[in-house]
């Protein structure tokens, strides 16, 4: 089972710039700069939330209960590993030596390579995975949903009920992940 990722650091960069939010929402002063900033991280979180996967470039650690969870990797798409740590049978933290896996970003797994076995781990204990994740190029679906739920919030301030299907609900639709 796995439990949630955490972010180490904030995304070093959104998928949608200040300058494209600005032309999308026709505002041609620098007052607000600091609130459409804020505006651009929130959408793409509620974006990354809406589609089960990360859209900005960012470093999570995640952690799982037994080996046989890195048949399926908890988030997407996933551009690299870094590391795998567990705590050993005699209770002493230990990395998995990357000759012994392979890490496979188009299944978003991690398997054996052959001949080889994963380590004995403490019972009980956590295994976990150290891992880049985001989308190196979003796609254009997905940055206009961004930019319409980032007008949504500039335009309406205030809290808003509407159970229509959107056009960010049509974006979108396409990149569900679960």
């Amino acid at each position: 089972m796995w439990y949630p990722a955490t972010e180490t650091a904030a995304p070093a960069n959104e998928p949608v710039t200040l300058e494209e939010a600005k032309r999308h929402l026709r505002v041609f002063h620098s007052d607000e700069d600091d609130y459409i900033d804020a505006l651009i991280a929130t959408a793409r979180d509620h974006v990354e939330k809406y589609c089960g996967a990360r859209w900005a470039e960012i470093e999570l650690v995640a952690n799982c209960d037994d080996w046989c969870d890195l048949s399926l990797l908890p988030v997407t798409p996933v551009t690299a590993l870094t590391s795998i740590a567990y705590t050993d049978a005699d209770g002493a933290p230990a990395v998995v030596d990357g000759a012994v896996y392979e890490f496979r970003a188009d299944a978003r797994a991690v398997v054996l390579k052959p001949g080889q076995h994963w380590p004995v781990k403490q019972h009980g204990s956590r295994i976990t995975v150290t891992m880049a994740a985001g989308a190196e190029d979003v796609p254009p679906a997905v940055k206009h949903a961004i930019l319409l739920r980032v007008e949504d919030f500039y335009e309406h301030r205030g809290s808003e009920e509407d159970s229509k299907w959107s056009s960010f609900d049509s974006l979108l639709s396409n990149y569900r992940f679960y």
